[in-house]
């Protein structure tokens, strides 16, 4: 009996992936939010897997794979949405350079970008490093 239900869930999970491997195949490059669609659908293919591994009598590691997956996935779209989502993450599209002149730590991009190509042409003239290499013979 128990052997009838694990081939019941390893059949369900096989169907779970199929349908998600499809809708994933089937979403488009240009689909508006397309990181969000395919996180949603990879949680189908979580599910699954923890349904096999239930299946499989891996019961402690499909527990820490439904705990730690919805974890990742926010992770994921968490720093997706925080750093190249520019669409639909207001903060991101109107990126206005405010500095503050009378703040010592906060210097206009265009200041450091200048320092910083003095500092490289100062370190290309400097000649207070030198790189030597040592030759070893081995001798068997």
């Amino acid at each position: 009996m128990i052997e009838y239900i694990q081939s019941i869930l390893l059949i369900i999970s096989a169907f779970l992936m199929i349908v998600s491997a499809i809708g994933l195949i089937s979403l488009g490059k240009d689909t508006k939010n397309i990181v969000y669609a395919r996180i949603h659908i990879v949680g189908i293919f979580d599910v699954a897997c923890i349904i096999a591994m239930i299946g499989i009598g891996q019961f402690l590691l499909a527990g820490i794979y439904f705990i730690l997956a919805p974890f990742i996935a926010h992770a994921i779209a968490n720093a997706y949405w925080k750093k190249e989502d520019r669409e639909n993450n207001l903060d991101l599209q109107n990126v206005e350079e405010v500095v503050d002149e009378n703040n010592p730590f906060i210097h206009p991009k265009e200041k450091m970008q200048a320092l910083e190509s003095e500092n490289s042409e100062k370190l290309k003239a400097d000649e207070r490093f030198s790189v030597t290499t040592l030759e070893i013979d081995e001798v068997d």
